[in-house]
């Protein structure tokens, strides 16, 4: 629910105040019929163990801070400029769909596996049916979901893990113990929070309207993944919520935890300008823009994004329990992009001296373009081994001991794909902290000192145009066309640009450093015909 006021006071022909106040209220995520579950204490202090809730009650605080004041000033300057500043907070409410993690969870649903202890075999085929699952039993050994009806769960059921986790086991051909992976929401979870400021200038001359602008935004308690058990595979001194005996080996409590938080945070600053309108009388009708921007936080990433050109894209810290080391350009930040667009009636049928069948042919001619070139994507360096007793998922970064020649400088005396600059000994420039002294793991290491998206791929090139002739078949009575048939030959990447993507980025992986996918098509072309009626 949420509603608004808004307001404009003109306090004199150069003095505009806009102001406004919107307030939201966004409940807590909900299932009809209670198929809920979440930890009571995600992070408890140290000495306390945790509980793992059905049907928990609250399942997050509702937030009733949902105030969004904004305000803005304009100014109608001398020399027709014209100045306009202001600022504004933002309600973010949670993603349904990105922080649920209370539905389709433990015990609702399960995905139960099977390890096989040392020297033994598990057959081929060997499954675990629904039918089979264990009984959900509470800590009192009351069996909670008896009747088949979630919403007859008190709320707040404390479910007892340890017996459904070796009831599990015992279903298994060796009973070999397999902890479970469970997901929750924080209770401290709630809405996030945009505060926005601009300052801008506009100025009209001719036919053109320019805008140069300051634009600053900083928001705070967004969701991110956070794991209060260390990754997969963690040590004792990690992984306290899990049971180890004498030689390390798991024998119960808690296993891989996934617990939507809001503790991430980020910011924005950049100048944007922009030139828009009609050169001169009868010139083309442009739409040019630069920005010079830098985007900052500690956990971001494209789907389907950065991946797809090459590089590996994790969400996850290096460090289950640390996020400041994470702190750096966001994954989809761009320093320098400047786009073009102009489109421009070519007017044949002005040329000379023409007749009508001459002028059916000579009239309707348009020239499109778009032109975009943007500075390189940022991306993180990672080592593909796990250094710590932290458990892996993939996220240890390396530290760095020497400084690339990156292809993206300019060098044109190496092959562009090369981009750290020694072929197979790419790696040379980063030592992996493993084999140290107070090192923890099999591998007896510490976390990288390498940040996260220190490096920048290729900058990226891009020029499309388009010939469109529009010509009208036959006319109404009152004098309208009747119809419009329009051909196009639309040209993308004109010049055939190769922009590479990123490199490959993991250092015990295949190919370090060397880029084998492209971040665009080659020159497309393709010609239609269009009928407008």
């Amino acid at each position: 629910m949420n509603a608004y006021l808004e307001d404009t006071w003109k306090i004199n022909p150069q003095w505009t105040l806009d102001y406004g106040l919107r307030y939201e209220i966004y409940t807590p995520i909900s299932e009809r019929a209670y198929r809920t579950s979440s930890f009571l204490n995600s992070f408890p202090p140290a000495g306390v163990g945790q509980e793992y809730l059905i049907n928990p009650q609250p399942t997050y605080q509702t937030d009733w801070n949902g105030w969004g004041p904004r305000v803005q000033v304009g100014w109608n300057a001398p020399q027709a400029v014209h100045v306009h500043m202001g600022g504004a907070i933002t309600v973010i409410p949670p993603n349904i769909w990105q922080d649920n993690l209370l539905t389709g969870s433990t015990p609702y649903v399960v995905y139960p596996r099977v390890n096989a202890a040392q020297n033994g075999e598990i057959a081929y085929g060997f499954q675990i049916t629904p039918d089979e699952l264990p009984q959900v039993y509470n800590t009192a050994g009351v069996n909670v979901l008896a009747s088949g009806n979630p919403k007859n769960v008190a709320a707040n059921t404390v479910m007892d893990v340890n017996r459904y986790q070796q009831d599990l086991a015992a279903l298994s051909p060796s009973h070999q113990l397999s902890l479970l992976s469970l997901a929750g929401i924080d209770r401290h979870f709630g809405n996030g929070y945009l505060q926005t400021w601009t300052l801008g200038l506009e100025r009209a001359f001719g036919g053109l309207t320019a805008d140069v602008g300051y634009v600053g935004t900083s928001a705070f308690r967004l969701p991110r993944m956070s794991y209060p058990n260390a990754y997969p595979g963690a040590d004792p001194e990690f992984a306290r919520f899990t049971n180890f005996d004498g030689s390390g080996a798991v024998t119960g409590g808690f296993g891989f935890e996934s617990v939507i938080t809001a503790t991430s945070h980020s910011s924005y600053n950049a100048l944007q300008t922009s030139l828009s309108g009609n050169v001169g009388h009868g010139g083309p009708s442009l739409q040019a823009g630069y920005t010079w921007g830098k985007s900052l936080d500690d956990v971001s990433g494209i789907l389907g994004g950065a991946g797809s050109t090459g590089a590996v894209t994790l969400f996850s810290p290096q460090d289950p329990f640390d996020t400041r080391a994470e702190r750096g350009p966001s994954s989809f930040d761009v320093t320098h992009a400047f786009t073009l667009s102009a489109a421009q009636g070519l007017h044949f049928e002005r040329l000379g001296l023409q007749s009508d069948r001459t002028h059916l042919l000579t009239k309707g001619w348009e020239l499109l373009s778009i032109s975009t070139i943007t500075s390189g994507s940022p991306f993180t360096v990672y080592s593909g081994i796990q250094q710590t007793g932290g458990g892996t998922i993939g996220a240890d970064r390396p530290d760095q001991i020497g400084i690339p020649d990156l292809s993206s400088a300019g060098s044109s005396t190496r092959p562009r794909d090369d981009y750290f600059g020694r072929g197979a000994n790419n790696a040379s420039f980063f030592a992996i902290p493993i084999g140290i002294a107070g090192g923890t793991g099999a591998n007896s290491g510490r976390f990288g000192t390498l940040g996260r998206n220190t490096f920048r791929g290729p900058a990226y090139y891009d020029f499309d145009f388009a010939l469109i002739k529009t010509t009208p078949i036959g006319h109404r009575e009152s004098g309208l066309e009747r119809a419009d048939l329009q051909f196009r030959a639309e040209l993308f990447n004109l010049f055939n640009i190769v922009n590479l993507g990123l490199p490959a980025n993991t250092i015990e992986g295949t190919g370090f450093g060397m880029i084998s996918k492209t971040a665009g098509t080659s020159r497309q072309i393709q010609f239609s015909l269009k009928l407008i009626y």
